[in-house]
């Protein structure tokens, strides 16, 4: 929901003011701040207290992610290039970034709530 919450306002508002390579940065770096700020949010709810739980949080929304992706891409006929050259950073594509980060947010949300605490 996030990611197409994101999409919708970087194409109807960032891409039309800032153009395309600020768009998608701006794009891209606001959904990985929704992620961080959604997993630190979760992460009590969810339970997951121990290192090995949030890594395998982590890597378990990076696979929902990449099946989503890829999924949704076969639905529309998309082609493997087609979809790949959307892990690329050309014109600003912040989007292995933000994988990145998903896999990553869980385990370093918990670090923050750690030193917090």
């Amino acid at each position: 929901m996030l990611a197409i919450s994101n999409g919708v306002l970087r194409e109807s508002v960032l891409l039309p003011t800032l153009g395309l390579p600020s768009g998608m940065i701006v794009s891209g770096l606001v959904l990985c701040a929704l992620i961080l700020i959604v997993s630190y949010l979760a992460l009590p709810w969810l339970a997951v207290h121990k290192r090995k739980q949030q890594w395998a949080l982590g890597l378990f929304w990076l696979f929902l992610t990449l099946g989503f992706e890829f999924s949704f891409a076969a639905l529309q006929g998309q082609s493997l290039v087609e979809v790949l050259a959307a892990y690329t950073f050309t014109d600003g594509n912040l989007w292995p970034v933000v994988l990145v980060v998903t896999a990553l947010a869980p385990r370093l949300m918990a670090r923050l709530r750690e030193r917090r605490e």
